[in-house]
């Protein structure tokens, strides 16, 4: 990077080392804790120590890494600006004539390099690797629960709604299925059937015991009934299961149509897909605006020391992860869309950073 002095260089080594090193210690204690936690599924279920290694931790990692990277970028600025300070390193380079805003920059360069990391695994890697490692916990760890809806509605394309009064996983069947065409604003058919199985080789859901209302003009109702008919409609058995563990493995364009086809048919489950789409953008940005609050923090010299900073900067990194997970709460509630609830905290801390760099010692 053109610019950029050795002051600068000594800055970013020592965040980017200091980051990946801690981050990658702590992951290999969480991993030997979870051994020890799950190895007795993995004996049950005799699940394979290649599986074990390659399709569970490999792709957990890059998953635990990116959604603690904030509290790691804060708790690495803390730690080693604090132990600058104590050192008397920060007054020889404000002292030597060297701005404190211009100390910050290689602070932010840092953070926006692990913010661009974090972007591509949240966009790229952590779906194909999310995949994997639940198709592995859904095999050797925990079974997937059998989900069971009630009052379901859907809209598919051309103005056609569907709604079920309950949906059974144990035989992929819908009952008291209707279908409702209303295209050009006016009903135009209605079928009802008594069940609605799903053929998950085919496609198709299988018919039993229908009944179909065609209405004309006036009263030229016509009505049509039978015990079995096979039809295709765009929707799927998956349509019922949808949430945030199937919805990790989509890649950003499989989301995008998701989101769509979801808000289409008015689904409630959409909530999940804007949940993730959002935090995968809002959580890298976090690394910045957590960095220059852990600069402001640690840059004045404290009675308490490195000690005081630390635990300052463990409470505030928890505190922002904390909020993150509540703020899917507002989502779930509708009490906020996602675009506002799940970079709430981003933006409370945004405003924390701001105060805390404008009386930090220049």
């Amino acid at each position: 990077m053109m610019g950029l002095k050795k002051l600068d260089w000594y800055i970013i080594k020592k965040f980017l080392t200091t980051f990946f090193i801690s981050i990658l210690f702590l992951s290999v204690i969480v991993i030997i804790f979870d051994v020890s936690e799950k190895i007795d599924d993995f004996v049950r279920t005799e699940a394979p120590l290649h599986a074990i290694v390659f399709d569970y931790y490999i792709n957990w990692i890059p998953y635990f890494m990116n959604m603690y990277a904030p509290m790691f970028v804060f708790l690495t600025v803390i730690f080693f600006t604090s132990k600058m300070t104590g050192d008397s390193e920060v007054i020889a380079i404000l002292s030597s004539g060297i701005s404190f805003h211009r100390m910050v920059v290689p602070y932010i360069i840092s953070s926006i390099l692990i913010a661009m990391l974090s972007l591509g695994l949240s966009l790229w890697v952590i779906p194909h690797a999310n995949g994997t490692r639940v198709d592995f916990e859904q095999k050797y760890i925990r079974r997937m629960k059998v989900k069971i809806g009630h009052d379901l509605h859907y809209k598919l394309e051309d103005d056609r709604f569907v709604y079920l009064e309950s949906f059974s996983a144990y035989n992929n069947t819908a009952y008291n299925f209707t279908l409702e065409d209303l295209s050009g604003g006016h009903l135009r058919s209605k079928l009802t059937a008594e069940s609605a199985q799903y053929d998950t080789l085919t496609g198709k859901w299988k018919l039993r015991n229908w009944f179909i209302r065609d209405y004309g003009e006036g009263m030229t109702d016509h009505i049509r009934s039978g015990r079995r008919m096979d039809t295709v409609l765009s929707l799927t058995r998956e349509d019922f299961f949808r949430n945030k563990f199937t919805i990790q493995r989509l890649n950003e364009p499989e989301l995008d149509a998701l989101i769509a086809t979801q808000k289409e048919r008015g689904d409630a489950s959409v909530k999940h897909a804007l949940i993730e789409k959002n935090q995968r953008f809002s959580l890298p940005l976090s690394a910045i605006i957590l960095t220059i609050i852990g600069v402001s923090l640690s840059t004045k010299k404290r009675r308490g020391g490195m000690g005081l900073n630390l635990a300052a900067g463990t409470a505030l990194g928890f505190s922002y992860i904390l909020f993150m997970q509540f703020s899917e709460m507002f989502v779930a509630t509708d009490t906020l869309p996602a675009s506002i609830a799940i970079w709430l905290p981003n933006y409370l801390y945004a405003i924390i950073a701001a105060v805390l760099y404008i009386k930090a010692p220049k």
